[in-house]
């Protein structure tokens, strides 16, 4: 009976991988990585890790937005998912510090002339 929670545990985890690959290309081409931290099939749990570039981008919250709320939908055996980019000590990415963008001008440390920072496109 292990064996077959383990085979419903390697096939759940493989479709997670999957969505994340199918639906977030752009976390891979700009820099950055989604990775399965933890899955438990029977809570209906899981985590997803983000990393390289992800870590400290000002928009990875509303990538972790998209991703809890796709996965939810898409995949049912899944109840709720937990993301973390590292940078903030397990909030999940979305409140305690380490998310919020730095411009500069006067209150990001600039000398105060600059009228914000340019688009990087």
């Amino acid at each position: 009976m292990s064996t077959d929670s383990a085979d419903g545990s390697d096939e759940l985890r493989e479709r997670i991988s999957n969505f994340l690959r199918r639906n977030f290309p752009q976390i891979q081409m700009h820099g950055g990585s989604a990775a399965i931290q933890d899955l438990d099939r029977e809570a209906g749990e899981v985590t997803i890790m983000l990393g390289g570039a992800c870590s400290g981008c000002g928009i990875s919250p509303m990538t972790i937005q998209a991703i809890k709320s796709r996965m939810t939908q898409e995949i049912p055996e899944i109840d709720t998912v937990h993301a973390d980019t590292g940078m903030d000590g397990g909030t999940e990415g979305m409140a305690g510090g380490g998310m919020s963008p730095s411009f500069p001008g006067p209150d990001g440390g600039g000398d105060g002339d600059d009228e914000g920072p340019e688009a990087p496109f």
